[in-house]
């Protein structure tokens, strides 16, 4: 499964949980979820700005994203740190990308994206910050 798609089902089970009212946002939820969505914006672009960036500044940036996944993460108990737990695993793959040419040597696994990986990873922190701002409006 791709980044996009298992975001966008992280943020349709999200959505549901709290319109069932399965998911009791608390006020701590919401400070979170808006502190995490104003550290996303890094790639928060449009996707015509994205695609113009080198790509070691395009895998930076998602990086980045996974890493303020990661703090919000830790101060967080229950549905927030399961939701952000399970964006934390999606985001993962970009872990394993490089922007760099492999001159010789290993790369300890690490393999260039495609253009489509990073264009879907992109609007996958897109719609995750998107659905962090809404669970702290929630």
């Amino acid at each position: 499964m791709n980044i996009l798609t298992a975001v966008e089902g992280l943020v349709e089970e999200a959505k549901r949980q709290i319109r069932e009212r399965v998911w009791f946002v608390t006020d701590t939820d919401r400070t979170v979820a808006a502190e995490a969505a104003t550290e996303l914006p890094a790639v928060g672009g449009t996707p015509r700005h994205q695609q113009v960036l080198l790509e070691v500044d395009r895998l930076e940036h998602l990086r980045e994203a996974l890493a303020a996944v990661a703090i919000a993460l830790a101060h967080v108990y229950g549905r927030l740190a399961w939701f952000l737990g399970a964006a934390a695993t999606a985001l993962s793959s970009v872990l394993h990308w490089r922007a760099m040419p492999a001159d010789t040597g290993s790369t300890f696994g690490a393999e260039p994206p495609t253009f489509q990986q990073y264009t879907e990873a992109e609007e996958a922190v897109r719609r995750l910050r998107s659905a962090l701002t809404g669970i702290a409006a929630a």
